[in-house]
């Protein structure tokens, strides 16, 4: 599966291990929210990069305060019907203040990149190739939006306001 980052096929340098697995020494890892609950003590003492799988039934809420351990959070879409993920990531990105990568799985589909990039993923890892042949006219798409999420655009409001603010004296 490809991994899409800004638009582009990117090496994944994360590994995701299975929770009967035994992890890496030194290699970045994603784990499991089963196997981060069931193994943390031993998680936490890591020096290498941990990432966080978690299904679209998880709830953020039980691992939010700690969110800053995770140098990546991968959110499923089982498939393409489900939202539940968009839900997670906005809640990650805006009451839990995550700053890592948040990478979108599973049933990623290309019109739906927009408003993945808008609910604040980074990365797509996804079997579907038109992704990456899909990204630049997903993105080119809109230059403003009316709601006021997302770190990808200004919304029309803000744009309304520049607009009608008089030019500066010179």
């Amino acid at each position: 599966m490809p991994l899409v980052r800004d638009g582009k096929a990117v090496a994944d340098g994360w590994t995701t291990v299975a929770d009967d697995a035994a992890l890496p020494a030194d290699a970045p890892v994603i784990v499991s929210f089963a196997r981060w609950r069931a193994e943390r003590a031993v998680l936490e003492q890591r020096n290498a990069p941990l990432g966080l799988g978690l299904k679209n039934t998880d709830a953020v809420e039980e691992v939010g305060p700690e969110i800053h351990r995770f140098g990546l959070v991968a959110l499923n879409f089982p498939k393409f019907s489900d939202g539940r993920a968009y839900s997670q990531a906005r809640l990650l990105r805006e009451r839990y203040g995550f700053k890592g990568d948040l990478r979108a799985t599973g049933q990623v589909l290309p019109d739906q990149l927009i408003h993945m990039l808008r609910a604040g993923f980074d990365s797509f890892d996804t079997a579907d190739a038109r992704v990456l042949q899909q990204w630049s006219k997903s993105v080119a798409a809109y230059h403003a939006f009316y709601q006021p999420i997302g770190r990808l655009r200004p919304t029309l409001d803000n744009l309304r306001r520049e607009e009608a603010r008089p030019a500066a004296a010179d």
